[in-house]
């Protein structure tokens, strides 16, 4: 079913899933939502498979007309949505009818905001994925962003859902600054312990020279004891290189698969969800935990991801005519 026109794409929209596992031996990156965490409740608000494909949104919201009624949602950064005009929550589901407009304020803050639409996302789907590797051109729309004009489909929703809103104690705050926590390695043995120490206890920048594929940091430089290359060996999002000048790259969704810069340490899986909602300029400090901490990080993710689940607000739009259109009204019941 046809639900977007596409009347301006915003500065980077794309359409993301979990991303394409299982290929990296044929050199396909994982590619894939960049905030894992805030594409899941985006789906759960819809009542879609949590891996439906969503819209990943940069810094810049797009403008849509609804070409048929649908009830969507947003999460991640704070972008605020707007119906016609009228403000929505984000973190929350809302119905939309056909030609409504869809835009969005200045982003306040955070990175990437996800659009999902109930019945999710169609693209095109390549292993297993329909997530757009703009390097390869693989998946989304032809393996790009999407353009002015384009009309984005969706499947089939459930029949009789509700808008819902998650509750304010689950929403993250995203900040300028953050803490990402890391797993030492696995060449972290081929920098001394001073380098270790100077890298765990500096402050470090987000260039302008940041995408999905990695973060180049400024900051401090990291030397190694013998030179900084090694035989190439694989990589996976969230590996940190040192590259001969010594400023540290984090590895993510749209990077190559291999590499031979040595890894002085890898970012635990949920803080990758957190990068993604840092920008350049924002500013990186790293902390070193064992793999038991990074597991019970992520067995606390996914319970909290039980509790939004099992404490969504519902909230009641009612139909409201004005000057001979309709509006619809949002309420949260007390």
């Amino acid at each position: 079913m046809k639900y977007f026109k596409v009347l301006n794409p915003g500065l980077f929209t794309t359409i993301q899933d979990m991303g394409r596992f299982g290929y990296e031996s044929q050199g396909v990156p994982t590619s894939g939502a960049m905030d894992e965490f805030a594409l899941r409740i985006a789906n759960i608000l819809v009542e879609n498979d949590e891996n439906a494909p969503c819209l990943e949104i940069t810094l810049m919201g797009p403008t849509l007309e609804i070409l048929n009624d649908a009830m969507i949602a947003v999460t991640g950064a704070e972008i605020q949505p707007l119906v016609n005009g009228f403000s929505r929550s984000c973190w929350s589901s809302f119905p939309v009818r056909k030609g409504d407009i869809i835009s969005f304020g200045p982003i306040k803050s955070g990175c990437r905001a996800y659009l999902a639409v109930a019945g999710g996302f169609k693209g095109d789907l390549i292993m297993n994925s329909v997530s757009t590797y703009i390097r390869g051109k693989l998946g989304g729309i032809n393996g790009r962003q999407i353009e002015k004009d384009d009309v984005l489909e969706g499947g089939v929703s459930k029949p009789g859902l509700q808008a819902k809103k998650v509750r304010d104690e689950y929403i993250p705050s995203y900040f300028s600054e953050e803490e990402i926590r890391v797993i030492l390695g696995p060449q972290d043995d081929y920098f001394s312990e001073e380098a270790v120490k100077i890298f765990l206890t500096s402050t470090y920048v987000i260039t302008k020279d940041s995408d999905r594929m990695g973060y180049r940091l400024e900051g401090p430089e990291i030397k190694a004891k013998e030179g900084h290359d090694i035989i190439t060996d694989g990589i996976l999002p969230g590996a940190i290189q040192i590259p001969g000048n010594g400023k540290p790259i984090i590895i993510l969704k749209d990077a190559q698969t291999t590499g031979g810069y040595k890894k002085i340490a890898t970012v635990i899986s949920f803080d990758l969800s957190k990068l993604a909602q840092l920008k350049p300029g924002d500013k990186i400090r790293f902390r070193t935990i064992d793999l038991s901490e990074a597991h019970k990080i992520l067995a606390e993710t996914e319970n909290k991801i039980n509790k939004i689940k099992e404490t969504l607000k519902v909230l009641k739009y009612f139909k409201v005519k004005v000057n001979e259109r309709y509006y619809d009204v949002g309420v949260e019941p007390l």
